[in-house]
């Protein structure tokens, strides 16, 4: 143990600069992005608070990258210390659980309310009139709403889908090889997932999104906006985000392999990252099932 002759398996974290100075970077990134949409100063050319300056933006992301890298050498230090007893082990594979856990239940907030403005978007039309105006009640009373052309989610979607089930085997092709202590097919499979998760992004930030006008009903009208499109864009670039996330996961978990930081008794960062890849995995098949597949279907039934 590190800290001195302790009559106990528990780990008592040491004083750490990262919780702060990362809450700094995240205040600063957010701030930021907010900055380069609406700027906070009437003058656009201000480097820091004007509108589309982006300086901010990144000087939280900067901050932000430091922190990861930072408390992230701090756990492997612990790791090689002793300080990650079985006792610990155990409290950090729960700790793991909860949050995949607590993830759950963000998609599952997404999904409800793509589900419910589903089914009973005929209902809210009729007391939405006098409300709204008859444009917006027609995006409500329609689902999906009017002049929304869905993609084939045969193409690029289930493309895209066969990429992320892929991937799930070469992670798991990682972690076994691993256990029996095939370093080189740990290598290969790990290097191979991050290349999926990477390509997987590709396709949907590069070539899928610049195509999708829901959100404008494909008419490049901000007018035509419709909750459908708001529902498609936060589902899916929410998962999207979250692809990109377990990419650099894996990643750190591919150098840590390098590095020769894992053992086949010891490697818990890759169980944990192996665990969170299938958890984007999961939640893609049910968006490209409700989110793809049945608005598209609805729609060549009408």
């Amino acid at each position: 143990m590190s800290h001195g002759d302790v009559k106990h398996d528990y780990h008592l974290v040491n004083p750490s600069p990262w919780p702060a100075v990362g809450a700094i970077g995240a205040f600063l990134a957010a701030t930021g992005f907010v900055v380069s949409q609406k700027g906070l100063v009437a003058d656009e050319t201000n480097f820091l608070l004007g509108q589309g300056q982006w300086a901010l933006f990144w000087i939280g992301a900067l901050v932000l990258i430091v922190t990861c890298i930072g408390w992230w050498g701090d756990v492997i230090k612990e790791s090689k210390a002793g300080d990650h007893t079985p006792v610990v082990d155990i409290g950090l594979r729960y700790g793991m659980i909860l949050f995949i856990a607590s993830e759950v239940m963000f998609f599952v907030a997404w999904f409800w309310m793509f589900f419910e403005l589903a089914i009973f978007h005929g209902h809210r039309a009729d007391w939405i009139v006098p409300l709204w105006d008859e444009s917006t009640t027609a995006a409500w009373a329609n689902w999906p709403p009017p002049h929304v052309e869905t993609f084939d989610p045969f193409h690029l979607p289930l493309m895209n889908t066969l990429i992320l089930l892929l991937s799930g085997t070469t992670v798991t092709w990682a972690h076994h090889a691993l256990q029996t202590g095939d370093r080189k097919g740990a290598r290969n499979g790990l290097i191979l997932t991050v290349l999926l998760g990477m390509m997987f992004t590709y396709i949907q930030f590069g070539v899928e999104y610049p195509e999708a006008g829901f959100a404008f009903g494909n008419e490049g009208d901000v007018s035509t906006a419709n909750v459908y499109g708001a529902s498609f864009f936060m589902a899916t670039g929410f998962h999207g985000a979250h692809v990109i996330i377990g990419t650099i996961f894996l990643a750190v978990c591919l150098m840590r392999l390098l590095a020769g930081q894992f053992t086949p008794t010891k490697h818990f960062g890759l169980e944990a990252a192996a665990w969170y890849w299938h958890f984007v995995d999961v939640v893609w098949l049910f968006l490209f099932t409700f989110v793809y597949v049945m608005p598209y279907l609805t729609m060549q039934s009408n």
